[in-house]
């Protein structure tokens, strides 16, 4: 919104004065400015009074002299006629008769009222700006000097008066009013009020399209952007809206508070579609758009001037270079192949992230790569700073960390699983966690912690520590932790809840003597129909409170109780199954190998050193008639 005009604060009073002058003129600024620069002042301290106010119209039929016919000031507010005011050959215009002199301070009526007039681009919507700090008093006259203020600040700027100001008579009384009821009158902040208003123009919309997949121009200016994610895959998903056509539409004319017929231009046509789409793309026809909408999911490719959603893809490698990260989405049913042939090459680069549905990779992932898939192959080896996560994940040779549901690893060498079924070829060192641990060949340095089974197949190594945990899986510690911190405050509450209920037990014996006196004095009165004294009452009622919390607190402290042998036995459960796991070696035992079973109550480790060269296979959790714990062999299953 733009300004005119000084606030009324701001005037200026120079040394020189002008004569006093009377003026006929179109445009009061333009004849203001002329005045202070023919007499070497300042424009700030040149005012004028409003002698007459003429307003003309005429319909421009195309001659070169148009003739204006003025109009009386009560015809002014039939100029709201929109029919006619929307005609473009419509003209309309005043001229001022003004009176300019230069003013004193003595004579601002308004010196600490600061306010200026404002309007919107188009000029159809006026206001009244008034800056926060403005004090006004009133004074006899207020509300015909504040409407003189305002209409020849409306001047300044340009505005016509009395035409599309029907408002502003409401707006000064109001204003008017409220200054008089409260004599002085301060603004805290600043105050927009509207005025005057026109017929707003409807802009035109010039044709356009709208490529709605395309992510990376989202981007928001304040975000980093990175460059690794070049969007080579603009992954979508079904029903999502692809690409937009925005029909061209040409807008309705106005007219502003100037006067000035506001024509709205014809819009332009420059990017009707010249593409084709095949089935996979839906295309919506509306009355102001065309929509092209995903008919599955999957990503877009635009070939032969053609669009379509694809979900299968082949790269020969993943790369900063090539392809940058690849972010298609779980659910987006996309379908890599990725063949680097060249084996000193990685066939998922340095620091690149892929996220696809499926994903197989004919090579190698290269240091600090992550990828994320429901399915996944890798041909090659994992770097050791590489991330894999895969409900199904087969990885060759595996270095790195990988996550998953079921996992089959060729040749484990020091790298991590984490995983439900893990199914390893060779190990090599490396960090095994899992539901179900299977391995074909083990060698040294390898850590298998397990929920239910781990089995070694042949064991060639030594230095290996097999691990049952009933707690491997961090939503299992969580539950045991929120379990055991809900004890501990029942243990905390029933303690507390037990010592008062000893204490009123002890307080309801001792003054039971006293209670049954009681109550058999006022069972006397009352038979004997005498009021029976009140602090007499005041005492039997208080016992019989007493009575009633006590009831109140044991109900409670039973509820307790019942929490506390639930969730301890919850507790138990967290173990349930650790009698039943088992830690198998079909093999001979080779060097030095620990066995660990990891209890939850008490929470304690069994552990367990097959001697080298025995024979034993299958080994179990066992506790004694004593409770006490240790890991046994068992006989053949």
């Amino acid at each position: 919104m733009g300004f005119f005009g000084s606030s009324s604060s701001d005037n200026k009073t120079s040394s020189s004065k002008i004569r006093t002058a009377v003026i006929k003129t179109q445009n009061v600024a333009k004849e203001l400015l002329a005045l202070s620069q023919a007499n070497g002042v300042s424009i700030e301290s040149l005012d004028f009074n409003v002698l007459d106010i003429q307003t003309f119209t005429a319909t421009n039929d195309g001659k070169k002299d148009v003739e204006f016919e003025e109009i009386s000031n009560d015809e002014l507010y039939e100029l709201d006629d929109v029919k006619a005011l929307l005609n473009k050959s419509f003209e309309l215009k005043q001229m001022y008769e003004i009176e300019v002199y230069s003013k004193e301070p003595k004579d601002d009526k308004f010196p600490n009222f600061n306010i200026a007039i404002g309007a919107n681009a188009s000029k159809c919507k006026v206001y009244l700006s008034i800056k926060s700090g403005s004090k006004i008093e009133y004074f006899k006259g207020f509300q015909d000097e504040l409407a003189i203020l305002i209409n020849n600040k409306k001047l300044r700027a340009g505005i016509l008066i009395n035409i599309f100001d029907e408002i502003l008579s409401e707006v000064v009384s109001i204003l008017s009013s409220k200054v008089k009821v409260e004599k002085n009158l301060e603004y805290h902040q600043n105050e927009t009020i509207l005025i005057a208003q026109s017929i707003e123009p409807t802009p035109t919309i010039d044709d356009e399209i709208i490529i709605h997949y395309d992510k990376k121009n989202d981007i928001a200016k304040h975000e980093k952007i990175d460059y690794s994610s070049r969007g080579f895959i603009q992954n979508v998903v079904k029903d999502e809206l692809l690409i937009e056509y925005i029909k061209p539409k040409k807008g309705t004319s106005g007219r502003n508070c100037k006067g000035l017929f506001l024509e709205a231009p014809e819009p332009l046509e420059t990017n009707v579609p010249e593409f084709n789409i095949d089935e996979t793309i839906l295309q919506k026809d509306t009355q102001d758009s065309i929509k092209y909408i995903a008919n599955e999911n999957g990503y877009v490719t635009f070939e032969d001037n053609t669009y379509a959603i694809k979900t299968d893809v082949d790269v020969e490698s993943i790369s900063f270079k090539s392809t940058g990260s690849i972010s298609a989405g779980l659910d987006s049913n996309v379908s890599m192949s990725v063949k680097e042939e060249d084996s000193s090459k990685d066939a998922v680069g340095a620091g690149m992230e892929v996220e696809v549905t499926e994903i197989d990779i004919d090579g190698n992932m290269g240091p600090n790569s992550k990828l994320n898939a429901l399915r996944a192959t890798i041909g090659g080896q994992t770097h050791k700073s590489s991330v894999i996560r895969s409900e199904k994940l087969d990885i060759n040779i595996h270095k790195g960390t990988a996550y998953g549901k079921k996992i089959h690893i060729t040749r484990l060498e020091h790298g991590i699983i984490d995983g439900d079924i893990i199914d390893i070829g060779q190990a090599m060192g490396g960090d095994i966690r899992g539901k179900e641990v299977y391995i074909e060949i083990c060698g040294s340095y390898v850590k298998a912690t397990s929920s239910k089974i781990i089995e070694i197949k042949k064991l060639q190594g030594s230095e290996n520590v097999f691990t049952i945990d009933s707690l491997l899986k961090k939503s299992s510690q969580k539950g045991l932790e929120k379990n055991e911190n809900k004890i501990s405050e029942l243990e905390i509450a029933t303690k507390n809840i037990k010592k008062e209920i000893n204490k009123y037990t002890i307080m309801i014996k001792d003054n039971k003597p006293a209670f049954k006196e009681l109550k058999k004095r006022l069972l006397h009165y009352k038979k004997n129909g005498v009021q029976m004294p009140s602090s007499f009452v005041d005492k039997y009622k208080q016992f019989l409170k007493i009575e009633a919390h006590l009831k109140t607190i044991k109900n409670e402290y039973a509820v307790k109780q019942d929490k506390l042998i639930l969730l301890t036995t919850k507790t138990a459960s967290f173990q349930d199954n650790i009698f039943d796991a088992r830690i198998i070696n079909r093999d001979r035992w080779v060097g030095y190998n620990k066995l660990i079973f990891k209890l939850v109550d008490p929470p304690i480790e069994v552990v367990y050193e097959p001697p080298e060269g025995s024979q034993d296979k299958i080994f179990g959790l066992v506790e004694d008639e004593d409770g006490r714990y240790s890991i046994e062999p068992k006989k053949e299953e």
